[in-house]
């Protein structure tokens, strides 16, 4: 029975894993000042870690949550990275940055993303959203695959949602016919199914190396990822959620978690002893609490989907990855 649940707060995992912080290198993605990769780094900062690496298509924000993490924790290192995961050229420029330093990278926290944005194509003419929730992400951790599997005993986390219940990856149509048959939300849901299957992935491929790969729902948080008109997001996310059969008679029950409280998930999935390379590999975690595998939707932790949308993802960034 975990100790935690919904109500638990990031301070408090993170008291529990004070010594699997100590004397880490990690790196997060995604780190403007309010949303949750930047808690995450103020809330372990306080544990002593080697160094956190703050990795952000914009610096200037970046710098503002060293800055905050220099108020918290004085003698704690910060790095920030430039990092854009719409453009495949800038991943793999930031990725040649990380490979040049000299510490090698204990924890990977993949959490930056964007929700539900009108259509819209990447520079590599990818939908934006699947570039930046899921292809971004995949290449940047197989470039720079050789400082986290260095330290012996990596992790990588994937920021998923409770969104991977919208629908699955659509192999066929992954760019929505370039905006014709477009959806925000099932585009989201495509994203956010990927973030798990490629945690399937990893675990599968890179636990012989030490690697743990988790995806986690971090709880549904007021943050600067709800852009637009929030009344209208929540309206067309409830429908979907109606017409999928998820909500029945009227009911809308989108239960709303502090800032701490989504967090929590991201420091157990981090950090905790619970999850190793042998055991709960390429689990999805959802109030700390790993999720029996009938608590996932089937195309989000099947190993012939996580395979073959794999070799999707290398066919569009155009190289393989073998492990």
């Amino acid at each position: 029975m975990s100790p935690y649940n919904f109500q638990t707060t990031a301070e408090e995992v993170a008291r529990d894993c004070q010594n699997a912080i100590a004397n880490k290198t990690v790196l997060v993605t995604g780190v403007s000042p309010g949303g949750l990769g930047a808690e995450f780094a103020k809330v372990i900062a306080v544990h002593r870690p080697s160094l956190i690496i703050l990795a952000s298509r914009n610096r200037l924000k970046a710098q503002q949550t060293a800055d905050e993490i220099a108020d918290i924790a004085p003698t704690v290192p910060t790095r920030v990275l430039e990092l854009d995961l719409a453009s495949q050229t800038q991943v793999r420029n930031a990725a040649q940055e990380v490979l040049a330093y000299d510490e090698h990278i204990d924890v990977l926290v993949n959490n930056a993303g964007i929700m539900a944005s009108p259509f819209a194509l990447s520079e590599d003419k990818v939908e934006s959203q699947f570039a930046t929730n899921h292809v971004g992400h995949f290449l940047f951790t197989n470039l720079i695959m050789s400082k986290l599997v260095k330290s012996g005993h990596c992790r990588v986390v994937n920021v998923s949602s409770n969104g991977h219940q919208l629908g699955p990856v659509r192999f066929h149509d992954w760019n929505f016919d370039n905006g014709r048959n477009y959806d925000a939300w099932l585009a989201y849901g495509q994203t956010k199914s990927a973030n798990i299957l490629f945690s399937v992935s990893l675990a599968q491929k890179l636990g012989n190396k030490g690697l743990t790969s988790v995806s986690l729902h971090p709880g549904t948080i007021h943050t600067h990822i709800t852009q637009g008109n929030l009344d209208e997001l929540l309206k067309s996310l409830t429908k979907w959620f109606r017409v999928l059969g998820y909500f029945r008679d009227g009911q809308n029950d989108i239960s709303w978690k502090t800032l701490s409280q989504g967090v929590a998930t991201h420091v157990f999935a981090a950090f905790h002893p619970s999850l190793t390379a042998t055991e709960n590999n390429g689990s999805y975690i959802q109030d700390c609490t790993v999720l029996k595998r009938e608590d996932v939707r089937s195309w989000a932790r099947d190993p012939i989907e996580a395979e073959q949308l794999w070799k999707l993802t290398e066919e569009i960034v155009g190289e393989r990855f073998a492990y």
